[in-house]
């Protein structure tokens, strides 16, 4: 298939996910328990996606390289292949389609292992493509358990490429089993991000800022800022406000327009949320507000903020994926870029500030894939995302999506050069 008619597909499946927007919304928030507007958001943004790579499909190109008067040089990009996708349960429509938008973009062929525990959307995703017509075969939907599924697929010597987004713990035996087959390996994993506030910030918009990305998603997000660096010189004030931010916060049922965080996804994520919460408090936090579970039924988790927190601390180093947010004390700029990197994972950062020389010091020295300045997770399909350290390798979304999935090959011709 060219490329053209690739990109007028993955158009018609864009306009087919937008036209079934509201029924896939509804299938994450039954799957998965976040509220139906924030899975709307989530539709919104995979439809920009795939328009994207509809976009990027037929400028996929080499180049001619000069090298000398006897030969000539070109590259080609060529599809990898076979690409093993698995996915996380935390936003699984959305994931699976940047992943299979991506891939057919290149030319590749996929097989996709959704999380067992939110599998719905992208069974249903394949009903789609199914309808625009992509070839039988080109994209399969193989849902499974991790430790069988996910590992054949990493392992199977005819998969060429593997794309995992998941946590660290698992991308590292799913990075060790591809190795055996000597894959290419894209992995997006765990997060532990910072977003610093300096004394000199729009106090407001960073508060709502600082809230609003610690709880994204009920904490569920690999991304999220769940260490908040906090100057000296609003540090109490500051506690406050994000203390009264997480009161107002309303828990409850998904499919009520009126809630704005939805449900921990099973008990064994719940479970492991509340022992954060009383390690955090074992260790010497001090608990701002929150910290119980909500109602007797569902796994329903009070908004969390911890203030007085220290870099040594459990909160402060591992990721939790829940809606718990951990707020430390910083004096200096220096201090605050050391202490932001000391985290194991590099995957994003946030700095608010009015001084941009100040800003710009911070995001040049933070060792994390993507740093927002004055605001936090903006997102655009053009945009490179993932991370450095223990947060992944490789990049997705925006053109170098596509390195990992394509091949260069060099072509080399000799040439002869006559006198005329």
């Amino acid at each position: 298939m060219d490329a053209s008619k690739r990109g007028r597909l993955l158009y018609e499946l864009a306009d087919l996910i937008e036209q079934n927007a509201d029924y896939i919304a509804r299938l994450e928030a039954l799957d998965v328990g976040k509220p139906v507007r924030d899975a709307r958001g989530d539709v919104e943004f995979a439809v920009k996606l795939t328009r994207y790579f509809a976009g990027y499909a037929d400028k996929l190109h080499g180049k001619v390289i000069p090298v000398d008067g006897n030969s000539v040089c070109w590259t080609r990009h060529e599809p990898v292949g076979v690409v093993g996708i698995i996915t996380p349960w935390n936003y699984p429509f959305l994931l699976v389609v940047l992943k299979i938008a991506g891939a057919l973009c290149a030319g590749c062929t996929v097989v996709v292992k959704p999380a067992e525990f939110t599998p719905l959307s992208a069974i249903f995703l394949a009903s789609l493509i199914h309808q625009v017509g992509f070839p039988p075969g080109v994209v399969n939907i193989v849902p499974g358990f991790g430790v069988t599924a996910g590992a054949a697929l990493a392992r199977h010597p005819l998969v060429d490429a593997i794309s995992f987004t998941g946590s660290t713990v698992v991308g590292k035996v799913v990075e060790q089993t591809a190795a055996e087959t000597t894959k290419r390996i894209a992995l997006e994993l765990g997060g532990k991000s910072a977003l610093i506030i300096f004394a000199d910030a729009d106090f407001v918009k960073a508060a709502q800022t600082a809230h609003y990305y610690a709880m994204v998603n009920a904490g569920q997000c690999c991304i999220a800022a769940t260490r908040t660096f906090v100057q000296d010189e609003i540090y109490d004030r500051m506690v406050q406000r994000l203390k009264e931010l997480a009161e107002e916060r309303r828990v409850g049922d998904p499919f009520d327009a009126a809630t704005i965080q939805g449900t921990q996804v099973n008990k064994i994520q719940f479970d492991r949320v509340m022992k954060y919460i009383e390690v955090g408090k074992k260790e010497g936090a001090r608990l701002v507000t929150g910290g119980e579970r909500v109602g007797d039924r569902g796994y329903f988790i009070q908004p969390t903020v911890f203030a007085d927190v220290t870099d040594d601390m459990t909160i402060a180093r591992e990721e939790i994926f829940g809606p718990v947010q951990s707020i430390l004390r910083f004096s200096t700029l220096e201090e605050v870029i050391r202490r932001a990197n000391s985290s194991d994972y590099g995957l994003g950062g946030g700095v608010f500030t009015s001084d941009m020389d100040k800003a710009m010091r911070v995001a040049q020295s933070l060792r994390t894939g993507s740093v927002w300045i004055n605001s936090y997770l903006v997102w655009n399909a053009a945009s490179p995302f993932g991370g450095m350290k223990r947060s992944g390798v490789g990049r997705e979304m925006s053109k170098y999506h596509l390195e990992h999935l394509t091949e260069v090959k060099m072509i080399s011709m000799p040439i002869s050069l006559k006198n005329s």
